[in-house]
């Protein structure tokens, strides 16, 4: 196909993404908007430049020359292509802009991975996590503010173990991916209401009240 006839493409694409369910979940997560720019294709691609690309990846795009730009989306394609047939196919161009709209997810986890897969054996236990994230604490005999750390280290556990589904506490690497974003995964739901119930619930009655919500508002930054 030609580049008008993949922009179209990208563009039915780009649209497909966006139709889907809204969730009442915004009080957790706030889906990242593929682009800030006016969706009109009438005008120009620019959303669906971003939206494929990413919009810090688009930014890089257009200090390129068109051959530079060329060069650099023909290896982009490569990667789309999932099945290295020579064919873009709708779904793959689908998974990428996913894949490109949450990329950072991604960087995150790889970087934190390094970190934490101690032995280096493919997998993240919740020892080797522990011991990386709260070893200096559980090794300093009078830690500051202790209590708080032990409070927060078995919060990460009861999410560890959320989204540990076989229950071995031994992460494979989308295992750790749904303990570190838990808000992109549909079963770890009921720990990211529980944790923002335990946020708001200042007075730890298990109910929160006006004057917490309110209070809990304030601190978001948001409007009640």
């Amino acid at each position: 196909m030609d580049l008008r006839q993949f922009l179209m493409c990208l563009s039915l694409c780009t649209a497909f993404a966006l139709s889907k369910p809204t969730e009442k979940k915004d009080r957790v997560h706030h889906e990242p908007q593929l682009s800030d720019k006016v969706h009109n294709d009438a005008q120009s691609f620019d959303y669906d430049h971003d939206a494929f690309l990413g919009a810090e990846e688009a930014k890089t795009f257009d200090q390129l020359t068109p051959e530079e730009s060329k060069e650099r989306l023909g290896k982009i394609v490569s990667k789309i292509d999932g099945d290295k047939d020579g064919f873009v196919t709708v779904d793959e161009l689908k998974d990428w802009i996913k894949f490109a709209q949450k990329r950072w997810i991604y960087e995150d986890v790889e970087q934190q991975w390094k970190g934490h897969d101690l032995n280096e054996d493919g997998l993240v236990s919740w020892e080797e996590y522990k011991n990386a994230t709260y070893g200096y604490v559980l090794d300093d005999p009078d830690p500051v503010d202790e209590f708080n750390y032990q409070q927060v280290m078995v919060r990460d556990k009861r999410r560890f173990q959320m989204a540990n589904k076989d229950g071995d506490l031994i992460a494979t690497k989308e295992e750790f991916t749904a303990f570190l974003h838990p808000e992109e995964y549909d079963y770890m739901k009921d720990v990211i209401v529980q944790e923002t119930m335990e946020d708001i619930d200042k007075n730890s009655d298990g109910f929160i009240d006006l004057e917490e919500y309110i209070g809990w508002q304030a601190y978001q930054g948001g409007d009640c």
